[in-house]
């Protein structure tokens, strides 16, 4: 996954300092009638945030495609089909009242968020799981959700926005893009990342972001410096 491959990103993107990442951060946003997930709530259940999270998600995908909400032990079926990718996952039987009201409340919290974005695009389709393609070695996968020509990701995490999450939002736009060469199609012109257990929000133009994280390169130079770094043979093509 793109993630996972910081090697490539740090000769991508030389300038994504600590001093960028803070004035980043710097323009996050708040949702209004979005409450935070309170430290001790999360603190109360057993479970791994991440799977915790992942719960969530599958809870709010599941409200966002119309109808009756899945239940919560299918929230957790899918959840835990997903952790399972990781070595370190640990997978609940079943789930207790604290981990139901946590997962509940960041559920509840990524729908509003997604339905106030929504609102301001009302002719815009939200797409769930937008493809990330692959390049090279470098294996396809899957964003959180897209609106139009904005990619949103969600970070349910105590903090801000890190570096990782920006180089990945940064590698995900690069390898949409180098597809986009060759099939002509379109790209994502802003991100948007989201986290509904601190409900802070963050829109970034991805040319902005681009110039401020790369040494001033254009997209061109960006994906070629890629290509190059991946090991792909253009003559083959």
């Amino acid at each position: 996954m793109a993630r996972d491959i910081p090697g490539v990103l740090d000769i991508l993107f030389p300038r994504l300092t600590g001093g960028l990442v803070n004035a980043l951060n710097s323009k996050m946003f708040a949702f209004t009638d979005v409450q935070a997930i309170p430290a001790e709530a999360i603190e109360a259940s057993s479970l791994q945030n991440a799977m915790l999270f992942e719960i969530s998600m599958a809870r709010a995908e599941s409200e966002l495609r119309g109808g009756d909400a899945a239940s919560w032990d299918e929230c957790l079926k899918v959840a835990s089909s997903r952790q399972r990718r990781h070595f370190d996952a640990r997978i609940p039987e079943k789930l207790e009242p604290s981990d139901i009201s946590v997962a509940d409340h960041a559920a509840r919290n990524l729908v509003a968020m997604l339905d106030s974005v929504r609102a301001q695009r009302p002719s815009a389709i939200l797409e769930r799981a937008p493809l990330i393609p692959g390049l090279g070695w470098v294996a396809s996968g899957n964003g959180d959700f897209a609106l139009g020509s904005t990619l949103i990701e969600v970070k349910h995490t105590g903090r801000n926005f890190g570096a990782g999450d920006f180089r990945q939002v940064l590698m995900y736009w690069l390898l949409q893009y180098a597809r986009t060469v060759e099939n002509d199609g379109q790209v994502w012109s802003d991100v948007l990342l989201l986290n509904p257990r601190r409900n802070a929000a963050l829109l970034v133009n991805y040319d902005n972001l681009l110039r401020a994280a790369s040494a001033s390169s254009n997209r061109v130079e960006l994906v070629e410096l890629l290509r190059s770094a991946v090991g792909q043979d253009f003559d083959r093509r």
